[in-house]
């Protein structure tokens, strides 16, 4: 079977790397700052765009495989990878935004999930959950450690609370590409297990459903939707294994991006 090599960063690419996951980790954030009742998702996807031009940079999803839309943002049953478009955000609503850029030739790739004004206490839980499982996720993300101790981390503190992980979409590594390897599902499926080196570079992103894991693709060939209707949340960093802690490179702004 052919795998894929596994390409370590160091160097000037390493700290592209981090000017990437910078620019995206503040896009997320002004994005965030912009959600409120009465937005639609077309005017965040919009507002998305703009941002990442004002910070020298493009959207990394944008005609990725056909994909429309500047961002992928998913509401309430929403899993991933919702396409922007008329509908206007309600109080009540958590909304999932997906946030990939293109700085500099490397890629940043970040996700929150946010309530729309407040929420109920299921869907905090749901998005509380989550968000300590990433942190739980990127812990284990050590040199020495397999992709597994990864999975096992998201996967017991997710069911453990009584949530479910989706199965059909996984973390993966990135770089100069969206999309490089290896893949990272947040659960323990015992197949391939790489172990963990410095300089790997990860998107780890759990997605979590209220209610079974079972998903389904809408007709528009992208949305991903929990097939009981039950709410979703998604959270992601990109993150780098280095030689002791590992280190959320979508976390920190280096002090070329501050006020811009």
């Amino acid at each position: 079977m052919f795998v894929e090599k596994i390409i370590l960063k160091s160097g000037a690419d390493l700290e592209a790397m981090r000017l990437a996951g910078a620019v995206a980790g503040k896009v997320l954030a002004e994005i965030l700052g912009f959600i409120r009742p009465g937005v639609t998702t077309n005017q965040v996807d919009r507002f998305a765009g703009e941002r990442m031009a004002a910070h020298g940079a493009k959207s990394a999803f944008l005609g990725y495989r056909k994909y429309p839309c500047q961002t992928c943002i998913s509401v309430n049953e929403e899993v991933v990878h919702g396409l922007a478009n008329d509908r206007e955000l309600r109080f009540g609503d958590i909304v999932s935004v997906d946030v990939g850029v293109v700085y500099r030739g490397f890629i940043g790739d970040t996700a929150w999930t946010m309530a729309v004004g407040g929420c109920g206490v299921l869907a905090q839980q749901l998005m509380d959950v989550t968000e300590k499982s990433l942190a739980l996720g990127i812990a284990a993300a050590v040199a020495g450690n397999r992709v597994s101790d990864i999975s096992r981390a998201i996967q017991g503190y997710v069911e453990g609370h009584g949530f479910s992980v989706v199965r059909e979409f996984v973390g993966h590594g990135v770089g100069r590409s969206l999309h490089e390897e290896p893949q990272i599902p947040n659960f323990v499926d015992g197949k391939m297990d790489q172990k963990l080196r410095p300089g790997m570079t990860l998107a780890i992103e759990p997605m979590v459903n209220a209610g079974a894991a079972d998903v389904k693709i809408l007709k528009d060939g992208w949305t991903v939707v929990t097939r009981d209707g039950s709410l979703s949340a998604h959270f992601e960093h990109t993150v780098l294994v280095t030689g002791g802690e590992p280190e959320i490179l979508t976390w920190q702004t280096p002090s070329v991006l501050k006020g811009s």
